[in-house]
């Protein structure tokens, strides 16, 4: 519909262009046909000014239209970044919430645990004292006899429940000095396959499973970055077996996956202690190759793992060079599913340096650990596909990090600086050392609540890895001394 304005404009230059005409005819003594010509020609001018006026008019108001556009588009912009903004704290909060949630159901299953295990101890006191009574023992001499469920050295772990636990803290004050049992490094002669298994069982039953951490230093500051979980079994006569004299035989009894999963446990509980202090501290835990291949036992530690998801920057899981080649297509879905999660991976136990990086690094892999003695070989020249001079910098490209292990001269460290060797770990550092479990840090005469840290000059320094709140205590050492008392 023509608007009123254009009508009147277009009657305006009409009667514009016509009293031209007349006023040419009437006054200029013009003939009719030339001032009708003079009124035309007026009156295409007037009209071809309008038609332009009218459309460098449209032009504004669309170039205003568009500015109004374009900053309509920006508030939107900016109102959807704060809505994701906003809805990522939501998620975050949620996420803490669920974590604070599933750790606090830990713990009152480790209380459930550790209470049950408190009532054995007792039931078993009364049942022995009424043994003795019916033999005939006067009650006197009786409570002598008893063991007594709580005058166990606070230096000896508690058993915990194979699925569930959560770090607890006693009120009982540790031994002045503790005799740390001796380290059996090699298998005694005397010691067969089936007592061997025995130990094994026991000590698993029992969880006589103790944590030695041995830490990992940058080179050449000698910081401590990480710390590797090795792990020894006690027998019933204190002795420790080391990982190379159970491994085998606990892989063939099928107790690798329930010590694997309470090593798990020891370390998450260790880590949580060490980021008190330092956040930037991680802890290396070995996996066995028949837990990553086993659903039943995978699916107790996937269930732990995803429980303590907040510490899989921390917390890097290490599998054999082995493991890693072997792979089948279990093994290989068990390893996504622990990536998909957050968790890093390392190899260790490297035999050659036949490898390949980016297959490693698709997998999840950023460290691999690799003997001093094997980088340093010249042979290694002729049989694998790079020096070992350039390893580092070819592993660095995807994001893998090499660890020099087994250092234990000043010489090989000042070689690996050669080789652009950004980690070591091996006795020159510090070797092993075992961990209390109330204070969770390395013993070597250390209070319970300081782990031993090597310096640069390769002596050890303590850290405080401060203990659980106390207002987090159990009180279960309290319960364990009522319930021995009257005994």
């Amino acid at each position: 519909m023509i608007r009123i304005s254009t009508i009147f404009i277009a009657i305006c230059m009409v009667l514009v262009a016509a009293s031209l005409g007349l006023t040419l005819y009437a006054v200029a003594g013009i003939s009719g046909s030339e001032s009708a010509i003079v009124a035309l020609a007026a009156l295409t001018v007037l009209v071809l000014y309008n038609a332009v006026s009218m459309r460098l008019r449209d032009r504004t108001d669309v170039g205003g239209q568009i500015a109004d556009l374009s900053r309509g588009t920006a508030d939107l912009a900016r109102q959807v970044a704060e809505f994701g903004r906003r809805l990522a704290t939501v998620e975050g909060r949620v996420a803490s919430a669920n974590a604070a949630g599933a750790e606090r159901i830990q713990g009152v299953v480790g209380e459930i645990s550790e209470l049950g295990t408190l009532v054995k101890q007792l039931a078993a006191s009364v049942a022995s004292h009424d043994d003795m009574l019916a033999a005939g023992v006067p009650a006197a001499a009786a409570p002598a006899a008893l063991p007594a469920p709580a005058s166990k050295p606070d230096d000896e772990p508690q058993p915990v429940a194979p699925m569930f636990a959560q770090e607890t803290s006693t009120a009982v004050p540790p031994p002045p000095a503790v005799a740390q049992p001796k380290i059996a490094e090699a298998p005694s002669p005397s010691r067969s396959q089936p007592q061997v298994l025995a130990a094994v069982k026991s000590a698993v039953e029992e969880n006589r499973i103790d944590i030695y951490l041995q830490p990992m230093v940058t080179l050449p500051q000698r910081k401590v970055r990480f710390y590797e979980a090795v792990t020894r079994l006690r027998d019933d006569k204190d002795q420790l077996l080391a990982a190379d004299d159970f491994i085998t035989v606990a892989e063939a009894a099928g107790l690798i996956g329930r010590i694997d999963h309470m090593v798990m446990l020891k370390c998450v509980q260790v880590l949580r202690r060490l980021m008190v202090r330092n956040k930037d501290v991680g802890v290396f835990c070995n996996v066995a190759a028949a837990t990553l291949g086993n659903p039943v036992t995978f699916t107790q530690c996937l269930d732990f793992l995803e429980a303590n998801r907040a510490l899989a920057p921390s917390f890097v899981l290490e599998f054999k060079q082995a493991t890693f080649r072997n792979l089948g297509p279990t093994e290989t879905e068990h390893l996504a599913a622990l990536a998909q999660r957050g968790y890093r991976f390392s190899i260790d136990h490297v035999t050659d340096l036949r490898i390949e990086p980016r297959e490693l690094a698709d997998r999840g892999v950023r460290f691999i650990k690799v003997p001093a003695a094997l980088l340093l070989d010249q042979r290694q020249t002729s049989t694998s596909d790079i020096h070992p001079s350039d390893l580092s910098d070819l592993l660095g490209r995807f994001g893998i990090d090499l660890i020099a292990e087994r250092i234990e001269g000043e010489r090989a460290v000042v070689d690996l600086l050669d080789y652009d060797v950004r980690f070591g770990q091996g006795f020159l550092f510090a070797p092993p050392r075992p961990l209390r479990p109330e204070g969770a840090s390395a013993t070597g005469g250390a209070p319970p609540n300081k782990a031993q840290e090597p310096n640069g000059s390769g002596k050890t320094a303590s850290i405080d890895a401060s203990p659980i709140d106390p207002q987090r205590a159990t009180g279960n050492a309290a319960l364990a001394r009522r319930a021995a008392g009257p005994g």
